[in-house]
């Protein structure tokens, strides 16, 4: 029998981002927690396109924080555009499959 091994899992979200309404230049974050083993990779998706953090671009404003989670270090909304809102979602992903999350939106407070 195989004595005290692991056997490796498929991801599963443990934590859904939910919901958020932000003021805009505040920050913010989007909960995802995923287990799974090997520990999955998380990546984040906004109306379906995937989201760029500081790992592709050091001087984006998003972080994509250890547990998964996604930071804002702050809202960026602007006349010409709503860079931020939108709906996201979580991905986990590791050899055996991927998981995600429950759709989360985010939306800029009123001026």
């Amino acid at each position: 029998g195989s004595h005290g091994q692991l056997e490796d899992t498929a991801p599963r979200i443990v934590e859904h981002p939910t919901d958020v309404l932000v003021s805009k230049g505040e920050p913010a974050t989007l909960s995802c927690k995923a287990e799974g083993r090997p520990a999955p990779e998380v990546e984040w998706y906004k109306d379906g396109e995937r989201v760029e953090t500081d790992r592709e671009d050091p001087r984006s404003h998003r972080t994509l924080l250890p547990g998964g989670s996604l930071f804002f270090l702050r809202i960026l909304h602007g006349r010409r555009g709503k860079p931020d809102e939108g709906v996201y979602v979580c991905v986990a992903r590791n050899y055996l499959g991927e998981a995600t999350s429950r759709n989360a939106s985010l939306e800029v407070a009123g001026e």
